[in-house]
């Protein structure tokens, strides 16, 4: 299991750690029987904009966007995937929409940040929240994951 981890702000730099923290959470619960590696970068609203308009065609800043790899794989190759150190994707993470949320919700930076990067985490493995049953079995792991790891709101 790896991190590859950038920030704009070196003020950030101590939540690789968190991020560690969670995605060894997120192995164990979900039984993965492989390593996965991700890509974290924490940039500003200007980057994630220019990032949103091109790849998802959105013209605006927005928290989380993840770019998944396994999403290429068939099952057959998903399945040869044990004991083998696997990159699920790259996540980037808007620190500025990070504070405006975290204030907004009344919960604190980290509880936000580490918010963020499991959800991130959890699209890269290929959870969704397309419809109402989705979004309760996403959401729901979340909070139990950051619930469990006493990162509360």
């Amino acid at each position: 299991m790896e991190i590859c981890f950038s920030s704009i702000d070196s003020e950030y730099d101590s939540y690789a750690e968190t991020f560690r923290e969670i995605l060894s959470k997120v192995v164990n619960d979900l039984n993965l029987e492989y390593e996965p590696i991700v890509s974290v970068d924490l940039v500003d609203n200007k980057a994630i904009h220019t990032l949103n308009k091109e790849y998802r065609g959105v013209d605006r800043p927005t928290d989380v966007l993840s770019f998944a790899y396994l999403e290429a794989l068939s099952d057959s190759e998903k399945a040869n995937l044990k004991g083998q150190d696997v990159e699920i994707g790259d996540l980037v993470i808007s620190l500025d929409k990070m504070k405006e949320q975290a204030k907004e919700y009344g919960h604190s930076e980290k509880r936000e940040l580490s918010f963020l990067f499991l959800h991130g985490v959890l699209h890269l493995l290929g959870y969704d929240h397309q419809n109402e049953k989705e979004e309760k079995e996403m959401f729901s792991l979340q909070d139990k994951i950051l619930e469990e790891l006493d990162i509360k709101r």
